[in-house]
């Protein structure tokens, strides 16, 4: 075969293995896109709601009494259950009696001998008074009968006092509750001798209805309550760290602030004050520690939005909202005051924005959204509600 057929015939073969390779190649498959991803939002407004700011506190029983002896003697015996709540006037402890009914019975017996002497030495009185008026018998020995009379007055006032004293003493050998409150345990056993300068604290009795609460602003947060409060008492919300865990039930405590110190603590730069909070059923003890919400003020509208939808990186704060295409737009915000339940922010959002709660992880600008409202259980005011912040009704 010739060199030009050789050719020919290649170049027919590879046209012909072209064509049928075009005719064979299937077809590109369309692409498609991705599922719109699921989250929840939360929408913005700008509203009034009442600005809370919270601190660390202590509770601090508003009464606290040691229980001493106040006569001397042996423990008979111990009448409370220990940690039990008591009331003003229960009977606590008894002390021996016997010593202190004797003295009382001597102090009785002695007025009523020198009530005796009295009327003799009045009777002699009377009987010598006509006599010396007529010069039958010496002044001096009448004179010597009224001073015996004034004596003996004065001696049966000493013995009404000695009795009173012996009944009293008697009366320190049952001790009583000088209070309503919660009790601790006892610090003598039965058997023991109490008395002043001797085992003398028996045990205390706290009041814990109301019970206080301590906590400490800084001295800028102070002049920030100070200027822009609503009230003069301040309301107060305390809440138990970890009690809406689920495991336990979560109370709401409700007070005011009806204290602050006249100083600031140089070591601190902190200022003490106090909230006296309603603890009816007696549940929040003496030393707990606890979140304080202090209500400031109400008369300000401001855009609140929960901590937990903020996402931060090198620019900085921003959240991720829903457009009006229902797709992911970042939006950049300046914050300013945060607590645990809102933050405020000062710049970035106007209001009506649809803030994405969930999700985070996979959220990218301009991702499909398929949108689910839980602004009434998710969002500030809803947070406030759980919390006891927003005033009966809202």
């Amino acid at each position: 075969m010739s060199t030009t057929r050789l050719i020919a015939f290649l170049v027919a073969a590879c046209l012909l293995s072209g064509c049928r390779g075009e005719e064979e190649a299937p077809a590109p498959a369309q692409q498609q896109e991705p599922p719109a991803l699921q989250v929840e939002y939360i929408a913005v407004a700008k509203e009034q709601v009442p600005i809370w700011i919270e601190y660390t506190g202590k509770t601090e029983a508003s009464q606290r009494v040691e229980i001493t002896a106040r006569v001397s003697g042996r423990l008979e015996q111990v009448l409370f259950n220990e940690g039990d709540y008591v009331n003003e006037g229960d009977p606590l402890f008894i002390i021996e009696k016997d010593t202190y009914e004797a003295a009382l019975a001597r102090a009785k017996a002695n007025l009523e001998r020198n009530r005796a002497s009295l009327t003799l030495a009045e009777k002699d009185v009377e009987r010598y008074t006509p006599l010396v008026a007529e010069d039958l018998a010496p002044r001096a020995q009448l004179d010597q009968y009224k001073a015996k009379v004034a004596e003996l007055e004065a001696t049966i006032k000493a013995d009404e006092a000695a009795i009173k004293d012996a009944e009293v003493n008697l009366g320190y050998t049952e001790i009583t509750a000088p209070l309503s409150g919660r009790i601790s345990r006892k610090l003598v056993d039965v058997g023991n001798v109490v008395g002043p300068g001797s085992n003398a604290v028996l045990t205390t009795i706290v009041a814990n209805d109301p019970m206080y609460v301590y906590f400490n602003p800084t001295e800028e947060n102070f002049q920030v309550m100070r200027q822009h409060k609503s009230q003069d008492r301040m309301d107060a919300v305390v809440n138990v760290p970890g009690s809406d865990s689920g495991l336990i039930k979560r109370e709401i405590y409700r007070g005011k602030v009806d204290f602050s110190d006249n100083r600031v603590d140089q070591a601190t730069g902190t200022i003490t004050m106090r909230a006296e909070i309603a603890n009816p059923e007696h549940s929040l003890l003496e030393g707990t520690f606890v979140y304080v919400e202090v209500m400031v003020t109400q008369d300000v509208s401001m855009i609140l939005i929960p901590p937990g939808v903020v996402q931060e990186d090198q620019q900085g704060s921003f959240v991720y909202t829903a457009d009006e295409n229902d797709t992911v737009k970042r939006v950049n915000i300046t914050s300013g005051y945060q607590s645990r339940h809102y933050l405020i922010v000062t710049d970035g959002l106007s209001g009506g924005e649809r803030i994405l709660a969930t999700g985070f992880a996979k959220l990218r600008p301009g991702m499909k959204l398929e949108l689910t409202d839980v602004t009434d259980t998710r969002g500030v005011r809803a947070v406030f509600r759980e919390q006891g912040m927003l005033p009966a009704g809202e």
